[in-house]
C-alpha cells in the first residue's frame, strides 16, 4: 500500500474512531445472555443482508468491469455467495431451514447497512467501496471473530456452525491488495477522495447500527425485568 492510499485509509479510520460505542449485542453474546430467539433473528437478518450485498457487488462488477475494479467486485460477490452457503449451517444449528430464513421479517434499522451499500453500488464510484473495505476490514473482522468465539464457548456451537462468521473474520490479503489497486486507479481517474472517506465512515456507522438494532429489544427486556423486580421488592 503506497503512502497516498495509506494516508487516506488513516483519515477514514480517524473519522470512524469518533463513532465508537460499545457493541452491546456482542457483549451480551460473550456472557451468554442473548436468547436463542435472538440468534435466530441474527441468522435471518444476515441472510437478507448478505443476499443484498451479493447483488450490490455484482452491480458494481457490471458498472466497473475492467481490472482491477471488476476483479475486486466479482470476487466480493462470489464471497457473499459462499457466506450465504455457510450461513445455512448456522441456521440449521438453530433449527431453521432456508424457507424460514426467507420468511423472516427483518428489523428496518438492521437493514440500513445493505440499503446504503445498494445506494452506493448504484451511484458511487469504484473508490468508495474499495476504501470502505480497506478502512473497515480489520474492525469488522474482529467483530465476527468475537461472534464465532462466543457462539462456540457460550452456546456450544461447533466450528461448522460458525463457519459463516469465521469466513468474514479474516479478509484475504489478495482482496485487500485488489482494493488498494482499485482505489489507486479510481483516484487517478478522478474519483473524489473526500466522498470515498465519507462512504467508509457511513459504512462503519451502518454496521454499528446493525448490531445496535439486534441488541435493543434485549436491553429493553432486561430493563423491564429489572423494573418488575424492583416493583415486587417494594
Amino acid at each position: 500500500m503506497d503512502d497516498d492510499i495509506a494516508t487516506l485509509v488513516s483519515v477514514a479510520r480517524q473519522q470512524m474512531s469518533k463513532q465508537w460505542m460499545p457493541n452491546r449485542f456482542l457483549d451480551l453474546l460473550e456472557t451468554g445472555e442473548v436468547p436463542k430467539g435472538h440468534l435466530r433473528a441474527l441468522a435471518g437478518e444476515l441472510h437478507r443482508l448478505v443476499g443484498s450485498d451479493r447483488r450490490s457487488f455484482s452491480l458494481l462488477a457490471s458498472r466497473f468491469p475492467s481490472a482491477p475494479a471488476g476483479d475486486l467486485f466479482l470476487t466480493m460477490a462470489q464471497g457473499e455467495s459462499e457466506a450465504l452457503r455457510l450461513l445455512l449451517d448456522f441456521a440449521s444449528a438453530l433449527g431453521m431451514d432456508e424457507s424460514e430464513l426467507v420468511a423472516y421479517e427483518p428489523r428496518p434499522l438492521a437493514q440500513a447497512y445493505p440499503a446504503y451499500l445498494t445506494q452506493t453500488a448504484l451511484h458511487g464510484t469504484r473508490s468508495d467501496i474499495a476504501l470502505a473495505l480497506l478502512a473497515n476490514a480489520a474492525e469488522s473482522g474482529d467483530q465476527y471473530t468475537r461472534v464465532a468465539d462466543a457462539l462456540c464457548k457460550r452456546y456450544g456451537f461447533d466450528e461448522q456452525a460458525v463457519g459463516h462468521f469465521r469466513f468474514f473474520a479474516a479478509t484475504p490479503q489478495e482482496l485487500l491488495d485488489q482494493a488498494a489497486e482499485t482505489l489507486r486507479t479510481g483516484l487517478a481517474g478522478g474519483d473524489d477522495p473526500g466522498e470515498a472517506v465519507r462512504t467508509a465512515r457511513m459504512v462503519h456507522a451502518y454496521e454499528l447500527a446493525f448490531w445496535r438494532a439486534l441488541s435493543e429489544d434485549i436491553v429493553r427486556g432486561r430493563a423491564g425485568a429489572d423494573l418488575a423486580r424492583a416493583a415486587e421488592g417494594r
